[in-house]
C-alpha cells in the first residue's frame, strides 16, 4: 500500500514508518520538523517538509493517490494548549480537517488517527477506562483530539471513509524528545545520565499507564487492515506512579541520585490507566514489553545516542 504518515519524523510515528517499510509498504512522510528530527527519518521513505495546515497539500494528494493516511502530526503539549487554545485547535482540528478533505477528494481508503487515552477521558470514573468510558477532557488538547474523533465519524457517515482511532496511553521509548512536550521517562532519563537532578512534581503518587513504543507500533500494524471503523485503547491496564518510575530509572542509570520533589503541577490528573481488552479480543494484541525491559531499552538508547 501507499501510506502517508504525518509527523513521521517524530518519536512514535518514525517507529511506525520503519515498521510499514519493513512490511513492504511505500511510505511518504509529511512533517514540518517543529518537534520532529531529520535523524529519525527513514531513508527509504519519501520526505515532504510541510505543515498539515497548508491548503496546498491538494497537489501532493492528487499526485500520489494514497491508500492510507496515518496521522500522528499534532500539537501535543497540554500546557501550551491551555495557554494558547487557538493554536492547538488550528493544528489539531483545522489541520486534520485539511487532511480529511484531501482524503475524500482523492479516494483515500483509510484514515488512522493517533488520539489520547488519558486526556480524552479526563478524571476517570473507574479504572482502567475502556472505550465506553465517558469522555470529559480537561484541556484544549484533549478536546481537540476528541473533536477529531467526532469528525472522523462524520466523514465515515457522509463519505464512507474508513477510520481507526488509537487512543494511546503514555508512550515511552527510544527517540522520545526529552524536551518540550516530552513525557516524564524521557526527561528523567536524560537528566540522570547527565548527572543532573530530576525534580518530581508534587507527591509523585500520580499514576499513568506506560506503554513501550514497540508495542504501539504493533498495534498500528495490526489495525492497518481493519475493515471496520472503530476506536481502540492502546494501554497496559497497569498503573505506575512517578516515584516508582524514578526509582527504576535511577537504579538503571547507576548515578545514585536522591529523590527530590517540587511543587505539584497545576491541574495535573492524579490517576490515568486504560484497558486494551477490546483490541485483544479482536486481534490478540497486548503489550509484550514489561516496564523494566522497556525502561532498560530506553536508558540504553539515551546512553548511546
Amino acid at each position: 500500500m501507499k501510506i502517508l504518515v504525518t509527523g513521521g519524523a517524530g518519536f512514535i510515528a518514525s517507529h511506525v514508518v520503519d515498521a510499514f517499510i519493513k512490511d513492504g509498504h511505500q511510505v511518504f512522510i509529511l512533517d514540518n520538523l517543529a518537534t520532529g528530527f531529520e535523524k529519525n527519518i527513514n531513508q527509504k521513505a519519501e520526505f515532504i517538509k510541510e505543515d498539515i495546515t497548508n491548503k496546498d497539500l491538494s497537489a501532493l494528494f492528487e499526485k500520489e493517490k494514497f491508500d492510507v493516511v496515518n496521522h500522528h502530526a499534532a500539537q501535543m503539549d497540554v500546557r501550551r494548549s491551555v495557554a494558547d487554545p487557538a493554536f492547538d485547535a488550528n493544528t489539531n482540528i483545522i489541520g486534520t480537517i485539511n487532511l480529511l478533505q484531501n482524503c475524500i477528494k482523492t479516494g483515500v481508503k483509510k484514515f488512522m488517527f493517533a488520539s489520547t487515552g488519558g486526556a480524552v477521558y479526563g478524571e476517570q470514573n473507574y479504572y482502567p477506562a475502556d472505550e465506553s468510558h465517558t469522555t470529559s477532557p480537561l484541556s484544549p488538547y484533549g478536546i481537540s483530539k476528541l473533536a477529531v474523533e467526532k469528525y472522523l465519524y462524520f466523514y465515515y457517515a457522509q463519505y464512507k471513509l474508513n477510520y481507526t482511532v488509537l487512543r494511546y496511553a503514555n508512550i515511552y521509548g527510544p527517540r522520545q524528545n526529552p524536551f518540550g512536550e516530552a513525557g516524564v521517562i524521557a526527561i528523567f532519563t536524560s537528566k540522570l545520565l547527565k548527572g543532573e537532578q530530576p525534580v518530581i512534581n508534587g507527591s509523585g503518587l500520580q499514576t499513568r499507564d506506560y506503554v513501550f513504543v514497540g508495542d504501539v507500533v504493533k498495534a498500528n500494524l495490526i489495525t492497518l487492515k481493519d475493515e471496520k471503523s472503530d476506536i481502540y485503547n492502546i494501554g497496559t491496564g497497569k498503573e505506575t506512579n512517578v516515584n516508582e518510575i524514578y526509582s527504576l530509572l535511577n537504579k538503571f542509570a547507576g548515578k545514585g541520585q536522591v529523590e527530590k520533589h517540587g511543587p505539584a503541577a497545576p491541574g495535573e490528573q492524579m490517576r490515568s490507566v486504560i484497558t486494551s481488552e477490546k483490541l485483544y479480543k479482536k486481534f490478540g494484541w497486548k503489550p509484550s514489553t514489561t516496564l523494566e525491559e522497556g525502561l532498560k531499552k530506553t536508558m540504553e538508547f539515551f546512553r548511546t545516542a
